[in-house]
């Protein structure tokens, strides 16, 4: 039944096979506990296989009653628990053959002598998924084993923990053809000794262990090794002169992330069988042979990346048409893209990035890789056209390159595009907004310029989009709202201009389903490619060993890299971390009006920065809203009012800016992150007041007006209403002197006007008072 994508629990008629003398129910998707009981009265069960589902819980105890049992497959589960010594050493030690207990959830402390005395055990295979397990081989001292293992796995297991030691019981072991010890803290010499005792072993990986001194076969023995993997590790000198000799037969080489040196030695090219070699993060120097890259035909994966590699690679002795991925990256390869390179066709992966190469980059490069592969050649000397021939490309990254021209509008629906730093003219093509795939368009420090079409809406899985340090203008589209998976946009040291779209909050930035991670890459099913961020070879020859071809999975450690400016610094984010970073950055634009309140919305937002633009108005008290914010930059605009006391509930915000200003008022109390941020922080605001400004709020007070604190709000100062109304006197009566002299017809009109008004008051007003007077007199 296996592999038949089942689920639900094991029904408890299991019991019903008591006859059964082998179960397999690998491979689907069975979940919950195992019926113990029902297992337990499968008394002539031989094999049983429930690898890889979802069962949980405690592993039955009574497992030990099967006495026929020869092989037990439980990985790949969920068990949980301390692994019994006892039970396993209760297996029936005439029957057991194979054991497989790897990728569970066990812990505590196993010792390995519990197998001494299984007797017809080949094969052990240990391998925890959560570091909490140990397993001690040398507990009893000098014990024995009864058995001769084909196979021992013992990977990620806090393997001797407390003397780092590999286990003394392999010196008595003679038909190993498998041994895994990798993730654990093994130290000493690299034991050479396993190869020479062990004729028929073909696969070996010591990866990720503490092995130091160098790594020496003694050249009189022939090994017959398939795959060899120790690396990281701390093995240091050179490579032997003859170790291709001695290992003719060898299909995968990992001595990465050590630190080996010197130059490769020629007899390498006698690996004619070799499929992966990844020498990458070493030291190596010097020119790569011309014997590799003639004579080892059948490499599927060549890794010389962080090395100090030198000279032309691709001459006309490169004979390497079988390569899949090829990475060179950060060395000092010159020379240009040879035609040889066009005989590729199967590419999933061509890295030479952080070299000093040059030349212009031809039209056949499109073709040398495959639907989905991914293009890396950075941080070189390329100049010229970005060519057309670019098609069904996963990932392009030609940044820090002197190309020029336009960005080519025959793009064909990368997910990923990286052309900082080159000098591309232009505006993004109409054509390119056909790509419905895009994810990350990165096309900072060029020369585009133009302004944001309306058609970037069809950006409609878009992640990042950087177009900061070129020379964009108009209007900041609102069409950019409907790019709702956003997390990380650059539009800064641009010219845009206008407000800034109320919009903004129906960008996620940072609100991520789970479900939909674009760079939390996982095991590719359709490419049968590993995406991560390790590499591991060793996986592929256990089954295959026999066969002339050997199928490899090999590893994508190429992850998608970004850097995006936050905390007054450009920080690299890179891989899964790209699906939780968010940022807005609209810095050194020429936006204008006030800042929208619904940016308060973006509640998980890492990044905020508005500054150097010309905005006013208040900063919104819904600022408090920004529950996820590090960095919130709003310097050097002309923003006015107070600082709102409520961002003081902003606990993760390490940096706060909003010097420059023409902000007022107390600065918001030194409690919480806010205890943290220093004056210059608020410098530029002159009527900013309190710690940690020097300008207590009381001086503040009495510089706008010295005598605030003994007036009421009613009361008139004296000075100033005298000051003003003399001012506004003398301006009223020369402008009416001034028209008068000008203009003799109205200076006609306003003498009769005068005139009138003195005959009118005679006789209205004096008149009268006159007679009034006469009368009192008489009286």
């Amino acid at each position: 039944m296996g592999a038949n994508r089942l689920n639900g629990s094991i029904s408890p008629y299991i019991e019903a096979l008591s006859s059964a003398k082998a179960i397999s129910l690998s491979y689907n998707n069975f979940n919950g506990d195992f019926p113990s009981q029902d297992l337990c009265r499968l008394k002539k069960l031989e094999e049983f296989d429930i690898s890889y589902n979802d069962f949980e819980g405690i592993l039955p105890q009574c497992i030990n009653n099967i006495s026929s049992l020869r092989v037990l497959d439980i990985s790949g589960n969920r068990f949980i628990g301390n692994l019994s010594s006892s039970l396993v050493a209760s297996l029936n030690p005439t029957t057991i053959e194979y054991i497989d207990l790897s990728h569970n959830l066990f812990e505590g402390l196993f010792s390995f002598s519990s197998f001494a005395n299984h007797s017809k055990l080949k094969v052990v295979r240990i391998m925890s998924d959560n570091s909490k397990l140990v397993i001690e081989t040398e507990n009893p001292m000098g014990w024995t084993p009864l058995f001769q293992l084909t196979a021992l796995a013992l990977q990620n297991c806090n393997l001797n923990k407390l003397t780092g030691n590999i286990p003394k019981f392999l010196f008595d072991q003679h038909r190993l053809e498998e041994v895994d010890f990798s993730h654990n803290k093994l130290k000493g010499n690299f034991p050479f000794w396993l190869l020479e005792n062990n004729t028929s072993l073909r696969l070996l990986n010591l990866r990720n262990n503490s092995f130091e001194g160098q790594f020496y076969l003694q050249p009189e023995h022939h090994i017959n090794v398939y795959s060899i993997d120790v690396s990281g590790n701390h093995l240091d000198g050179r490579l032997q002169e003859n170790i291709g000799k001695i290992t003719p037969n060898l299909r995968v080489l990992n001595i990465s992330r050590n630190h080996f040196e010197g130059d490769l030695p020629s007899s390498i090219g006698d690996m004619s069988s070799l499929n992966v070699l990844d020498l990458s993060f070493n030291r190596f120097s010097g020119k790569v042979p011309t014997e590799l890259v003639s004579k080892c035909t059948t490499l599927i994966v060549l890794n010389l990346q962080n090395n100090n590699f030198q000279g032309e690679i691709f001459s006309k002795h490169f004979k390497l048409s079988a390569l899949m991925m090829l990475q060179l990256n950060s060395n000092q390869f010159t020379g240009t893209l040879s035609s040889v390179l066009s005989t590729l066709r199967e590419m999933y992966l061509f890295d030479i990035g952080n070299n000093s190469m040059s030349g212009t980059i031809p039209n056949w490069i499109g073709n040398i890789t495959m639907s989905g592969g991914t293009l890396v050649m950075n941080n070189n000397f390329f100049e010229g056209h970005i060519p057309c021939g670019l098609h069904s490309t996963f990932l392009i990254d030609l940044s820090h390159n002197s190309l020029s021209g336009p960005l080519p509008s025959c793009l064909d629906a990368p997910s990923i595009i990286l052309l900082k730093g080159n000098k591309l003219t232009g505006s993004i093509p109409k054509a390119l907004f056909n790509s419905s795939s895009l994810m990350t368009l990165d096309v900072r420090e060029n020369n585009l310029s133009g302004t944001l079409l309306v058609e970037i809406s069809t950006f409609s899985n878009l992640r990042i989009l950087l177009l900061g340090g070129n020379n964009f203008s108009g209007m900041i589209p609102i069409q950019v709202c409907l790019l709702k998976k956003i997390g990380i946009m650059d539009l800064s040291r641009n010219s845009f201009s206008g407000t800034i779209p109320h919009c903004f909050h129906n960008i996620s930035f940072g609100k991520i389903n789970t479900t939909d991670l674009a760079f939390s890459q996982s095991y590719d099913t359709s490419s049968g490619f590993y995406m991560g961020e390790t590499s591991s070879y060793a996986c592929l020859l256990v089954r295959s060993h026999d066969s002339n071809y050997v199928n490899i999975v090999m590893p994508f450690d190429i992850l998608v890299e970004v850097e995006f400016v936050t905390k007054y610094r450009s920080s690299s984010y890179k891989g899964g971390i790209l699906d939780y970073m968010s940022g807005l950055d609209l810095s050194c634009n020429k936006l204008t009006g006030g800042i929208p309140t619904e940016l308060g919305q973006l509640s998980s937002i890492h990044s905020l920065n508005l500054s150097h633009n010309q905005l006013r108005g208040l900063i919104p008290e819904k600022f408090s809203g920004l529950a996820s914010i590090e960095s919130l930059d709003l310097s050097h605009n002309s923003l006015s009012g107070e600082i709102p006391s409520t961002l003081i509930k902003l606990n993760f915000m390490g940096i706060f800016n909003v010097a420059y200003n023409n902000l007022s008022g107390k600065v918001p109390d030194m409690k919480n992150q806010f205890g943290t941020f220093e004056k210059s922080s608020y410098e530029g605001n002159r009527f900013l007041c309190g710690p940690p400004l020097e300008n207590g709020c009381s001086t503040i007070a009495k510089k706008l007006n010295p005598k605030a604190s003994e007036r009421k709000w009613y009361e008139v100062d004296p000075t100033v209403f005298f000051a003003s109304f003399s001012v506004t006197y003398i301006i009223f009566f020369s402008m009416v002197a001034s028209i008068l002299y000008i203009n003799p017809y109205w200076r006609q009109m306003c003498f009769n006007l005068i005139e009138d008004i003195m005959y009118w008051s005679y006789f209205t007003i004096l008149t009268p008072l006159k007679r009034l007077s006469n009368r009192l007199c008489r009286h």
